[in-house]
Formats: C-alpha cells, structure tokens, sequence
C-alpha cells in the first residue's frame, strides 16, 4: 500500500445552505478507499474495497450495504439482542439506491467482488445520512483504485409551497409535495427515484433540472481530492481476442437466433435460443476435441480440459452478445420488437375485481405475460407497523408487500424471505399508491396490500401498482384517483434512439434503461429510472416522460373499461366489505365520562 494514503487530506462543497466535508486518510486506512463525510453533525464512513481476481466469474459482483448504528443517535437498540441484526427496509432501500447508480460506471470486462459499506457514525436528526453515504461511496470509489468510472453525486429535492427545496430536513418534508432523489454526472442523469402528489409531467422535469444542477458541487470536491491523494486505477483486461471463434459462432448460430428471438412467447423463445446455444457449443466442442494432440504430461491434459471450458464459457457469451445485437438492431431499424409490438404499444389488458370472495379487497391484474393478484386488507390502529430507526421511532398505518415466488418465472427454487428486490418493488409500489390515499382522520384504518406476482415477463411492479389500486377500491378505500405504471425502456446506439413503452423483461435485459413512472390522470405519485450506459440526457428523459403518460393513460382507461360492472363509473365501491373490521366513533356525554372509566379505571382497562 502506497505509503500515500495515510496522509489526511479533506475537501469541501456547499449544497442547499451546508457545509459538506470529505475526509480521507484518517480512519479505515487499510481499505481500498475510504472517505468520512460531515454535515453538521450527520457523519458517514465509507469504504470501498475489491477482492482479489478470480477465474470463472461471468457477472460484477457488487455489494453495497449501508448500515445505521443506533448509537450514531445516543440510543440502543430494541429486542432481546440489544444489538443492530440485519439491515432494514429502509437500509436495503439506501443500499440498492447506491448499488443501482454506481454499477454501470464500471467497465463491462470487470469482475472483481467488490463490496462497499456506508456506516452511519453520527446523526443529527437535520441533515439526512442517505445522501451523504451515496457521495462517500463515489468519493471513496474514485479515491481507491477500482477503475470506476465516476466521480457522480446526489442529492435530494422537495417541494413545499411550489419552491423547490435541495436536501431538506426531514422535519420539512411533512410539507412536502414532492420527494426526489437524483445521482447524475456532470453532464446527465445516472438514476432517478422519487414520489409525489400527482405532480405533472413539466413540473417533474424542473425538479430534476433543479437537482443536476445543484449536484455538480460534490463532483468537483471529490475530483479535488482525488488530485491531492488518489490512487493509480488498476488496468481492467480488455475482452480477449475471440474473432476467429466468433466468426464461426455467427456462422453456425446468426439465422437460427434470428428466427429464435422473434418467437413471441417467451418460454417457447427461450427454449428455442437454448436449443441454439447448446447444439453451437456442442458442435464446437466436439471439433475442438476431434483436433490431433498429444498429451505428454499431465500439465498438458489439464490445460486441454480448462481449454475446452473456457470455450464453452466463450461461445455462451459471445451468443448472448449476438442475441443482444439482433434484438435491439430490430427494434432501431424496423421500429419492431420481440413481441411484434411497435416501440409505443402496449400489451394486452385483462382485469378483474374480486375473484376470489374472502379478502376485504382483491383485484387480479394481467399485461401480457405479467400478472399480480392484489390483495388489499384493513385494520384497526393496533394493526400499523412500528418502524425504530436511530433518529425517529414511527408508525405506518399503509404497507404494501411484494411477494414473487419462483414459479412467477416458471423455475424452482428454495424461498428464503423477501429479498432486497422484492423490498425495493414493493417500496415503489407503495409509494405509488400513498399519494391517493385518504388522511387517517377520515378513514382510520390500517391497510395492507399484498401483491402476488402469478405470472412475470416485465413490470411486475407496475403491475402491482395497477392492482394495488383496483383492490383498494374493492376493498371500499376512498382513493382521491385511480393510479396506474408502467415500465418504459430505451435503445440507444450511435446516435440513433427508440424509448419503448411497457418492456418485456428481456426489452429490460437487452437494453439501456428501465424507468417505471406511476400516476394518476393528473400527475406523477412515483418514479424510478436505473440506466445501463454512463447517462440519459435531457432530450431522451423528456421524451420518456411524455411518452409514459401516454401510456399510463391508456393503462387507466383499460382498467375502467375492464372493471365497469364491478366499480361503477371507475370509483371505489361505497361500503367496505362484509369482512372488514369496523370503526366507530361513539360521543360520550362529559356527565357519563366517569362511569366509562370506572373506579380506578376498571372499566376502561376492560374495554
């Protein structure tokens, strides 16, 4: 280790009103990077460190895990334990925000296990630490040297009487209209994630210009630092030299796989491609092996069996680059996807509203080859969640839980809990659905809604969103409007764009965004976008937007259209069900108030 990086160093940058500070060499010293950020008494650790190579790996595997102690806030945690277990909602929610921005700022060809860890150290209540972790991961990423690709930066927005508001205080946002939260480099928009309350289209871009234009102070602080102490990035191998093995993978599979990605259906696709993809290998294999050689030691024999692994391993991917380049060359120059769909067209809708009879709401929704059976539960105060984080102890009285099982995507496997996508799918769709709900004075229930995904080919989240609300209203719940999603997706290649409306999940694999927008009639309630390229400008993000609301509409009328003989005029039915707990509220006279209590509260202690 460069004797280097133990000397401090600090840099510093003002956003929204504060001082930040960025600190290195003093803590964690034997990490790959680390980097102490302050704002006033908020503190966050950072380090980001990389194992050492290893053969045989074929994905990035990155790890993020942002973690709040309990003593950053003087408090020790509840339970039996008496010490943090494993991450929160809300953690994972943080960790996967980090995650899903820095993952495409590192070359295709790297494949070291990296893990980076934010630590809350420190909490004051004022200064939010999520924000402040995501500017440590990327100060401590360009610091170390992981070829990432960065420096990037976020920050948060609210709205509070139509003013835009850069990284408020949590006790602002109770006023809020708007929660946003955008990393972006100089020049674009990395990702995106945010609610509000029906908020249109244009005013949603102001936030987001607003925001990447705020964020650009953090960017130059870390660059700052970096000159003064960072470290040589290492050199990432390039893709090895394949062209000859390439030519005869393209010659033996290009027009079978052609044929094979059009196939509509995706099990029938898929299994078409993996009878491509074995009978390729299997034919270049065996010629490999007919091949004359003499084994004249071990070592020799060896090498011939690690030869003919990594030329399976090779085949597969350069068949997976073929079917990448097939699939979005279609769609640019034919305007044509895999469904046979064009780039605006959305998939066919089916809906219906309680098909099955126990459930206070219950809605099953089904897009193409996606469906989400919804189920909407209410009851009384008792029944909200406790939420204990260091610097606030709070309850919610609407949850939203996102279950998809195996079978969702036709594959057995073990199920071991909810896991940090189902958390994060579950945490948009909830959020989507919020923005309508009635204020706990008028309609004093707690609601569950529990999404069931039966059936997943893109968008199951969507789905959820577009469920969740049809089972709210079964269930009797007073939505200010219906809301609907929808995932859109993006092709970008030398110049040349197509924003694609309601992706498949192989649209969301092959290509270069997934933006999930959810609203109403009137605006926007939730929004996240996750790109695979360095950044989306301005052009494709506006056009996007408009586009979703197309869509979202349409979506809308569907549901309507669907559901008019079970909800009349597209409104929540005007009784709750039969099954649902009731809440009323009984005047007392002031004169018998204390013969409700009774002596020594005796009676009030029985109710």
């Amino acid at each position: 280790m460069a004797s280097y990086w133990f000397e401090a160093s600090s840099s510093s940058f003002e956003v929204g009103g504060r001082t930040v500070t960025l600190e290195t060499g003093r803590l964690a010293k034997q990490a790959g990077g680390a980097v102490l950020v302050t704002c006033g008494e908020t503190v966050v650790l950072v380090t980001a460190t990389r194992a050492k190579p290893r053969e045989g790996i074929d994905f990035f595997p990155l790890v993020v895990d942002y973690v709040e102690k309990f003593s950053a806030a003087g408090k020790i945690p509840g339970g039996f334990f008496k010490r943090e277990g494993r991450l929160s909602d809300r953690e994972i929610l943080v960790s996967r925000f980090i995650d899903r921005s820095i993952r495409p700022l590192f070359p295709e060809s790297y494949r070291d296990e990296t893990q980076i860890i934010a630590t809350v150290l420190s909490a004051d209540g004022e200064n939010t630490p999520d924000t402040a972790a995501f500017v440590g991961a990327s100060a401590a990423l360009t610091l170390s040297d992981l070829p990432f690709l960065g420096p990037i930066s976020a920050v948060r927005v609210a709205r509070i009487d139509g003013k835009l508001v850069l990284n408020p205080a949590p006790s602002q946002m109770v006023d809020s209209d708007l929660e946003l939260v955008v990393a972006g480099s100089q020049g674009a928009l990395v990702m995106v994630e945010g609610s509000a309350r029906e908020l249109p289209e244009a005013e949603m871009l102001a936030a987001l210009e607003f925001a990447h234009r705020e964020l650009r102070g953090s960017i130059d602080a870390q660059l700052e630092l970096q000159r003064k102490v960072g470290r040589p990035k290492i050199a990432v191998a390039t893709r090895e030299e394949r062209s000859s093995l390439e030519g005869e993978v393209k010659r033996l599979a290009e027009a079978r796989l052609a044929e094979a990605v059009r196939i509509r259906e995706k099990e029938q696709r898929y299994t078409a491609i993996a009878t491509v993809e074995k009978e390729v290998v299997d034919t270049l294999i065996a010629a490999y092996r007919s091949e004359a050689v003499a084994f004249d030691s071990l070592e020799a024999l060896e090498a011939r069996r690690a030869g003919l692994s990594k030329l399976g391993s090779q085949v597969k991917e350069i068949l997976h680059d073929l079917r990448y380049d097939l699939v979005r060359k279609r769609i640019l120059d034919e305007g044509a996807r895999i469904d046979g769909r064009s780039t605006r067209d959305i998939r066919q809708i089916a809906c219906e509203v309680r098909p099955i009879p126990r459930p206070h709401g219950v809605a099953l929704f089904t897009r193409g080859e996606t469906q989400a059976l919804v189920l909407a539960t209410l009851g009384g105060q008792s029944d909200s969640q406790t939420i204990d984080a260091p610097t606030t102890r709070s309850s919610k009285t609407f949850y939203l839980h996102y279950n998809f099982p195996p079978f969702s995507v036709g594959e057995a496997r073990m199920q071991r809990g909810p896991g940090r996508r189902e958390v994060g799918h579950g945490n948009l769709a909830e959020r989507a659905l919020q923005a309508v709900l009635p204020k706990i004075e008028d309609f004093p229930y707690t609601i569950r809604v529990v999404a069931e995904v039966l059936e997943s080919n893109g968008s199951s989240s969507m789905a959820s969103v577009c469920g969740g609300s049809l089972a709210l209203m079964d269930a009797g719940v007073p939505l200010r409007a219906p809301v609907a999603g929808i995932a859109m997706g993006l092709i970008q290649h030398e110049g040349r764009v197509a924003i694609l409306s309601d992706i498949l999940g192989d649209e969301d694999h092959l290509g270069d965004m997934d933006f999930k927008v959810a609203g109403t009639r009137d605006g926007i309630t939730a929004m996240q976008m996750d790109i695979k390229i360095e950044s989306v400008d301005w052009a494709v993000m506006r056009n996007a937007l408009d586009q979703a609301r197309e869509g979202r509409l349409h979506i809308l009328d569907c549901m309507a259209s669907e559901t008019q003989a079970e909800l009349r005029d597209f409104q929540p039915r005007p009784q709750l069900s039969r099954y649902a707990p009731r809440v009323q509220v009984i005047l007392i006279k002031p004169d018998r108030i204390r013969d409700v209590i009774g002596p020594g509260g005796k009676v009030i202690r029985a109710i």
